[in-house]
Formats: structure tokens, C-alpha cells, sequence
């Protein structure tokens, strides 16, 4: 089943150098030239359109939030590219369509955690580190972490009276 690439860029695209880059780095990786696809967009809407399809998704500094629609969906990240200091491309795909040892030890790992010391205490760098943090209307936080060991993540989610939500994929 040949995977081919769409790189989804939410900005500007002419004269951005990033966007040249990240087309250049996207066909260097897969020897195919990306689809574009801008403006808003829903990646399980994609993936169900173009179940073949690889997505490189931009995660800028000081982006937030990017990784909120991959929750409870069939799209998971599988890879991660640098294009830069200030981004880098989340590489996603159909769950179905990726191997199991797809990817890297980095897990990215999803939480709904409530903002008290025991739990920040707790959690070391060792287990998990946070990527982003998103406040919620409820009074709690929305959080993916990096992390190699999903046991030992859940275990201190669970000791301290926190939710895992899920992975989300690994790099």
C-alpha cells in the first residue's frame, strides 16, 4: 500500500522560508513532492478521505492545542521532523495503516490532571515531561507529555487523583 504525503501548512505560504523547507525535508523523506492543503482543516477528515495518506503537520513555538483533535480518534503521530528551531512536523497517520514498531521510545502521552502540587510533585522528568498544557473551563489542565514508560506515567496519574486520556502516538 503506497503512502503518499500532504503536508498541511496553516499560514502563509508564499516567501515563508519554513514552508519551503518543510516541502524539501518531506520530499528528501519520501522522494514524493507533498499535496498542500491550508486554511482550517479536521486530519481525521483527511485520513478518511485519503486513507493512504501521511500528513506532515506543523507544530510551531508556541503553538497549543495542535495535538487536541488526535484524542479518542484513528490517527495517531509516528514520527517527528525539525525543520527549524521554531518547527518542527508531527508526521501522522491512519492507525491502520502503521506498523507496530513503527516510531520511537518517545511516547506522547495525554492527561487531564488538576492543578495541585502533589501530582507536579510527584511526576519527574525521568517519567514524563510536559510538551503542552492547556486550561479547561472545569478548573482543570489538559496536558501531553513525553514519556517512555506509559506504565509508570499512568501509575502517578492514578496516585494522584488524575485522568490519563491516552497515547497519541510516538516519535
Amino acid at each position: 500500500m503506497k503512502q503518499f504525503p500532504i503536508l498541511y501548512w496553516p499560514c502563509k505560504t508564499t516567501a515563508d522560508p519554513e514552508y519551503q523547507l518543510a516541502r524539501k525535508v518531506i520530499n528528501n523523506s519520501t522522494g514524493v513532492m507533498p499535496d498542500i492543503i491550508t486554511g482550517d482543516t479536521d486530519l481525521i477528515d483527511i485520513l478518511e478521505k485519503n486513507p493512504n495518506a501521511t500528513i506532515y503537520y506543523p507544530v510551531f513555538c508556541e503553538s497549543t492545542g495542535w495535538w487536541g483533535e488526535l484524542l479518542g480518534g484513528t490517527a495517531i503521530v509516528t514520527d517527528k521532523l525539525i525543520i527549524s528551531p521554531e518547527c518542527q512536523l508531527m508526521v501522522i497517520e491512519k492507525e491502520s495503516n502503521t506498523q507496530k514498531t513503527r516510531g520511537g521510545k518517545n511516547q506522547l502521552l495525554a492527561a487531564e490532571i488538576y492543578p495541585a502540587s502533589g501530582f507536579f510533585k510527584k511526576m519527574n522528568t525521568g517519567i514524563a515531561t510536559v510538551a503542552d498544557m492547556l486550561a479547561t473551563d472545569a478548573g482543570t489542565i489538559l496536558a501531553l507529555f513525553t514519556g517512555k514508560s506509559q506504565s509508570q506515567f499512568i501509575n502517578v496519574l492514578e496516585s494522584t487523583g488524575n485522568s490519563y486520556l491516552g497515547c497519541i502516538g510516538r516519535y
